[in-house]
């Protein structure tokens, strides 16, 4: 007698596979779901990670930390300076003694940027004046 259809499939499936040899799994164990095969209850633990904080810290938003406010950006420019990054004092200092020697009124320089270079590097380094 031939076989229906449906017990052809029904055989197909119960064979092995032919690259394999393997039987096909048929059921799963209860509680088991997907590739983790963890039990439903348990929750896994995160590493401690061992990476710093994303965030900025106080120090970072002043006028020579990473992240400068739009002043602190327009005096670096003054200055030629880069417009984020870390700044020290002494690249402050270095900047605006070179762009003193370009601006100084003695060396032909107007009065006015050589006003606008003290007050990048003031603002820079902090200097406030009351």
């Amino acid at each position: 007698m031939p076989q229906s259809t449906l017990e052809r499939a029904a055989g197909l499936l119960a064979t092995s596979h032919p690259a394999t040899g393997r039987q096909p799994q048929r059921d799963q164990p209860s509680g088991q779901k997907g590739f983790g095969g963890s039990s439903p209850g348990k929750s896994r633990k995160r590493k401690a990670s061992s990476r710093r904080s994303p965030s900025l810290s106080k120090a970072d938003w002043g006028p020579m930390g990473k992240h400068p406010d739009l002043e602190a950006i327009v005096a670096r420019q003054r200055l030629h300076l880069p417009c984020s990054g870390r700044l020290t004092a002494d690249q402050v200092n270095q900047a605006w003694k070179r762009c003193a020697a370009e601006h100084h009124p003695d060396r032909g320089g107007a009065h006015n940027t050589m006003q606008l270079v003290n007050g990048a590097r003031d603002l820079l380094l902090g200097r406030h004046v009351h």
